[in-house]
């Protein structure tokens, strides 16, 4: 992803998040709405979360060192995860629990014309904040649907941030319409109910932005296109007769490892092996720059309905 995209939707989002976080606590001490105290916690959250991505994204760019000798890239992905599950939950969590609250102990709404205001100019900053995101988000998207680039994309903040800003634009017409059936119906029973959608929505965001940090997490390998690529920049030299296996690893948003074994014919000299290898590598890189890290181990194909050659020669390179 851009660096520098990432960090505009980020700030954008944490800027539109923090403001509206406080005039929604101002809105709610003036009214006593339940649905604005979830919506300025949820606000709140989203602040937090914001701040967490930024500190992800500086931490992911220290170099390598002894004890992480692949960089420290899936950092990112660490304080993503946080911001999914934790953050996220407890929003969740409170804003379930305040409605449940307001609906066993009901009580008028005081100054509603305030909620109301406040969350119409919420709406129109979060509208801000999301057309920043996908903004940003165009580019890197291509042909790809929403749900797909979600998905699919490696590095996590702009999903998170995407997710964060219709989750809280859902939000707020949520709580729109639960303050403007408790002015018109006088029952707050609404603005409970309003509160308690608001929390089972970052709860039911929280786990799909779980579920696809922790694939992250665990340990994705490059995509299909990304895969056949580099199949076809290794055997495009006739020294290499086969591909015998092959794996991939992210090492972070922008980064992967491959790790191959190629079959070369039994004859070849180990001065030929490093120059055969040497080449490899390089029509990788051009091929997919994000394959930074690279192993290719050569080796003698032997045919299962055959019998193996007797001469074997087999040498390991690395290159970082």
């Amino acid at each position: 992803m851009s660096a520098s995209g990432g960090r505009k939707a980020i700030i954008a989002a944490f800027g539109a998040n923090l403001g509206i976080a406080v005039t929604k606590f101002v809105a709610w001490a003036a009214s006593g709405s339940s649905s604005m105290l979830a919506e300025g916690v949820h606000s709140l959250a989203d602040s937090g979360n914001q701040l967490l991505l930024l500190v992800g994204s500086k931490r992911a760019q220290k170099a390598a060192d002894k004890e992480h000798p692949f960089g420290y890239g899936r950092v990112r992905f660490v304080y993503a995860f946080v911001v999914a599950i934790i953050l996220f939950s407890v929003g969740g969590v409170f804003s379930v629990y305040e409605g449940i609250s307001k609906i066993q102990n009901p009580h008028p709404l005081e100054r509603w014309w305030v909620p109301l205001l406040v969350l119409v100019v919420a709406i129109g900053l979060e509208s801000y904040s999301l057309r920043t995101a996908v903004k940003e988000s165009n580019p890197l998207r291509g042909n790809k649907s929403w749900v797909e680039f979600i998905r699919r994309s490696k590095a996590p903040e702009l999903p998170v941030v995407l997710l964060e800003d219709v989750a809280a634009l859902l939000g707020l017409v949520l709580a729109l319409l639960g303050v403007g059936l408790t002015v018109i119906t006088h029952e707050s029973i609404f603005d409970g109910i309003a509160t308690i959608c608001i929390g089972a929505l970052l709860l039911a965001v929280a786990i799909i932005l779980g579920l696809e940090v922790k694939s992250l997490l665990v340990g994705e390998g490059a995509s299909d296109e990304d895969v056949a690529a580099i199949e076809a920049a290794l055997l495009n030299d006739s020294e290499i007769e086969r591909i015998i296996h092959m794996k991939t690893l992210y090492l972070g948003p922008d980064e992967f490892m491959v790790g191959a074994k190629v079959a070369v014919p039994p004859h070849t000299t180990v001065a030929d092996l490093a120059l055969l290898i040497d080449n490899a590598e390089t029509r990788i890189r051009e091929a997919v720059p994000a394959a930074r890290v690279i192993y290719i181990e050569p080796d003698i194909y032997k045919d299962p309905q055959g019998v193996a050659p007797t001469t074997e020669a087999i040498v390991t390179r690395s290159y970082d």
